[in-house]
């Protein structure tokens, strides 16, 4: 039976961790599984990062291993500090902490220098002049060799002479590159030659103007890899092809040599996740800056009211793949939805309202029902609800001239008021201009009160309502889906993914609210019954309660994708 077991749990293995357990057998790093997180401190997280943070973190978990977090940071024309705290508060807030294991590829400049010398030493590396566009020009195509540079057969001492020179700010930027000297024929592009440092004279957030090289990607992530003593490399699939020269350059230079594993990126439908196009959508205005809550990154979805457990359910749901493919929005609002159910309380709120008047409760009454907070934990309790003569229902929950299946409020017809009574329309007024209805006139049966032994008569719609004597106003922002296309990067002639951007991603209107939530603080998550899950805004004060809409309660999207 346990021999059985283990078979399962092996079958459930994916691929990174079947490389891992083999690595483990054959005590290739001593037994040991260490991982890290590397991103460029460019712009801010996004889901897509979301999964590589708990895959890596969550393989070191599993092995009882360790994972850094390491700041890319090659490239200071684009890089911020602010990038850096952002980046730090989303790993924390996803549930994962690197201890003391926070490290910079700038605190290995210096390191890096040395192992280009070396490169240089050994004959692998040169110093050339080449344009950039005349290298793009010389590099030929995955069919047709490239053409060597002409300054390719250099002197190891001239070689080295003109690098110290880069370092030391003689020449101006883009005037000079160091290139590893690979092969222009592989049919791997990414070995012809490329381009392992180049000159930027330019501020760097950390080490100031020290420096005015820096190392390429490619030439800094493989060895910093390596100082830092990472096990298995954990990239996502676009650096499958930048693999052999990973691999070259620590090979080259004679170090430490980490396992480069590439997995499939997460491409979500309604998505975008290039944060080149996400930073025009803040700088252009188009969103209300890196955390509103229709963008895809971790801030904005936190500021939705995302949770950290959804996220990490998602991650796990979607597993690992080893080779692209676009996973729907639908699978990531599901685990919303599964976690937000179980920890939100429930409240009574309307948005669209139209005034019911019970004509026979009496007009001076008040009085206090008792509602179930949260029917998924019991622990949670219950509240008392105030209700009165005079209430607000959602107008989609009347209709004069019913179809067949309406089971909510029309005339002549019976419902049941949540956590109250059962009341009948009798009838309605309306506006005389317009037609409007503006008021509905029932009338409630005393005896149906909700809880009481002797409410034991049965109707089959049950409606939410808010007392309009105790109701709270709030500013309710009904977040949607940003693009209204599935793929906005599928772009058709004259297209860009901008004009795929959903124009009802975002209304706002005044809600009607239980009074009890007056307290409510920015974070806090509810359901409003029969609507959806709303969280308290970060905008909100105590004067000025602002909730976003987080998920609605099923799929909306279903029918639109069907008629796509």
């Amino acid at each position: 039976m346990e021999e059985k077991s283990n078979k399962e749990e092996t079958k459930s293995l994916n691929f990174i961790e079947e490389i891992i357990e083999e690595d483990l057998k054959s005590n290739v790093y001593g037994g040991k599984v260490h991982t890290r997180f590397p991103p460029e401190p460019n712009g801010y997280l996004h889901i897509g990062h979301a999964k590589s943070i708990c895959l890596n973190f969550g393989i070191a978990k599993k092995y009882n291993g360790q994972t850094n977090l390491r700041f890319d940071d090659t490239n200071p024309v684009k890089e911020d500090v602010e990038y850096v705290d952002s980046i730090m508060e989303d790993v924390r807030w996803l549930g994962f902490d690197w201890e003391d294991r926070l490290f910079y590829a700038s605190d290995y400049f210096e390191q890096l220098n040395e192992y280009a010398v070396i490169l240089i030493k050994k004959g692998k590396a040169y110093v050339c002049e080449m344009r950039s566009e005349e290298m793009s020009a010389t590099r030929g195509t995955p069919t047709r060799p490239g053409q060597e540079s002409p300054y390719r057969e250099r002197s190891v001492e001239e070689n080295l002479d003109l690098f110290t020179r880069m370092r030391n700010g003689e020449f101006p930027d883009g005037s000079k590159v160091l290139r590893a000297k690979i092969d222009m024929a592989s049919p791997n592009m990414q070995l012809r030659d490329p381009v392992i440092y180049r000159i930027l004279h330019a501020t760097h957030h950390r080490t100031g103007d020290k420096w005015c090289i820096y190392p390429m990607y490619d030439f800094a992530h493989g060895q910093s890899d390596s100082m830092e003593r990472i096990t298995h490399s954990i990239c996502t699939l676009e650096f499958e092809v930048h693999r052999p020269l990973y691999d070259w350059l620590i090979r080259e230079i004679g170090i430490y040599a980490p396992r480069q594993i590439e997995f499939a990126r997460l491409n979500l439908s309604y998505t975008m996740m290039s944060k080149r196009k996400l930073l025009e959508l803040v700088q252009e205005g188009r969103v209300n800056g890196w955390d509103d809550p229709r963008m895809p990154t971790i801030c904005g979805l936190r500021r939705r009211g995302y949770t950290p457990e959804a996220i990490r359910n998602f991650a796990d749901t979607i597993g690992v793949a080893k080779r692209d493919n676009v996973i729907d929005f639908s699978l990531l609002e599901f685990c919303i939805r599964e976690d937000l159910n179980k920890r939100s309380d429930r409240i009574m709120a309307v948005l669209n309202p139209v005034k019911v008047i019970l004509d026979n409760y009496p007009p001076d009454l008040e009085e206090e029902v008792e509602a179930v907070n949260n029917p998924e934990d019991e622990s949670r309790g219950k509240r008392t609800i105030s209700f009165s003569r005079e209430l607000y229902i959602e107008r989609e929950d009347f209709m004069e001239d019913p179809p067949k299946k309406f089971f909510r409020l029309s005339p002549g017809s019976e419902v049941r008021l949540r956590a109250a009574y059962i009341i009948r329309c009798d009838h309605v007024v309306k506006d005389p201009k317009t037609g409007e209805i503006t008021e509905i006139h029932c009338t409630y049966d005393p005896l149906t009160k909700s809880g009481m032994p002797e409410s034991n008569r049965k109707v089959k719609g049950t409606l939410h309502w808010v007392s309009v004597k105790h109701a709270i106003t709030a500013e309710i922002r009904l977040y949607d889906r940003l693009f209204s296309k599935e793929n906005p990067d599928e772009t058709a002639e004259g297209k860009d993914y901008k004009d795929f951007l959903n124009p009802d991603s975002l209304k706002t209107v005044t809600g009607f609210l239980e009074p009890s939530l007056k307290t409510a603080k920015p974070g806090d998550k509810f359901q409003f019954e029969r609507i959806g899950y709303f969280t308290v805004d970060k905008d909100s004060t105590n004067d000025h309660l602002v909730f976003n809409r987080t998920v609605t309660l099923k799929d909306s999207w279903a029918k639109h994708e069907k008629n796509q």
